[in-house]
């Protein structure tokens, strides 16, 4: 094979190459929003199921759109949680989260974000932000809640809402469980070959927000998360302004940790309500 027929081979080879890397980079940054992004639109269950009485709500957002909306009253609640879920499925998949909460004397309120469940619209970073403070709004609007009453609590994906809105809205206290630095620093773990930093539009850069925020914090995160890397949870952590703050650790994996911990997970939990808003009242 002569010089000219193995310059043609390796130039026709890297170009491939080249096309099939720009093809990638393509692909993440166009479709990442299905790539974060799994809801389910039918609710298959609701606190009713579970023998809670709730107000079944849509509200809209400033943007214009209706989401779905559970509030799940307690009697004698010391304290009310704005429940931030993951990026999948839908509220219908919450329901031991919001008995556990809700058994530990509090009310609940739990949404799905635009395009999960009965809520309408496509999601997106900006709209997640927009959908929580439509909660937030219900709460200190309609239900009268004072703000320091109210705990943004966050898992997952709903960890970086939880932090967004904490930095606009002056709450009683801020729990982060399993919670990461960005989607940058996740997508790196899976993709480190491909440029990140300039792929990611959906960014959720809590790293970035902890500091600012000062309302007493709980961080929660498993050793075991397949999902969200430890040391992620414990970056976040230290970053942190929040004054006081704890980090509990929990058993199982990203999706089971805070069933399989039991009374671990609620003990603490408890322990952490009791410290800045009361014990539980009698029932």
């Amino acid at each position: 094979m002569n010089r000219i027929k193995i310059r043609k081979l390796l130039i026709s080879v890297l170009t491939s190459a080249c096309l099939a890397y720009l093809g990638l980079c393509a692909y993440y940054y166009l479709f990442q929003t299905h790539i974060i992004y799994y809801p389910s639109k039918t609710v298959e269950a609701t606190p009713k199921d579970i023998g809670l009485a709730y107000h079944d709500l849509m509200l809209t957002t400033s943007d214009g759109v209706a989401i779905n909306a559970w509030y799940v009253p307690a009697p004698n609640a010391r304290a009310t949680i704005l429940f931030n879920h993951g990026n999948a499925g839908n509220i219908g998949n919450r329901l031991e989260t919001v008995r556990i909460l809700h058994g530990l004397g509090a009310n609940v309120l739990i949404y799905d974000y635009r395009g999960f469940g009965k809520s309408e619209g496509s999601p997106g970073e900006e709209g997640t932000y927009c959908d929580a403070e439509a909660a937030w709004e219900y709460l200190v609007g309609k239900e009268a809640m004072a703000p320091d009453r109210i705990i943004l609590w966050g898992r997952s994906l709903g960890s970086a809402v939880a932090v967004e809105l904490a930095m606009r809205k002056k709450a009683g206290a801020l729990v982060v469980e399993s919670g990461f630095t960005s989607v940058a620093t996740v997508a790196k773990k899976v993709i480190p070959y491909l440029p990140v930093d300039l792929l990611v539009r959906h960014r959720y850069a809590s790293i970035e927000k902890v500091s600012s925020i000062t309302a007493p914090a709980l961080f929660i995160h498993s050793p075991y998360d397949e999902v969200i890397p430890f040391a992620q949870g414990r970056e976040l952590f230290e970053r942190s302004a929040s004054v006081p703050k704890t980090f509990l650790v929990i058993q199982g994996n990203h999706n089971a940790g805070f069933l399989v911990s039991g009374r671990i997970y609620t003990d603490a939990i408890d322990a952490f309500i009791t410290q800045h808003f009361g014990p539980m009242a009698d029932r």
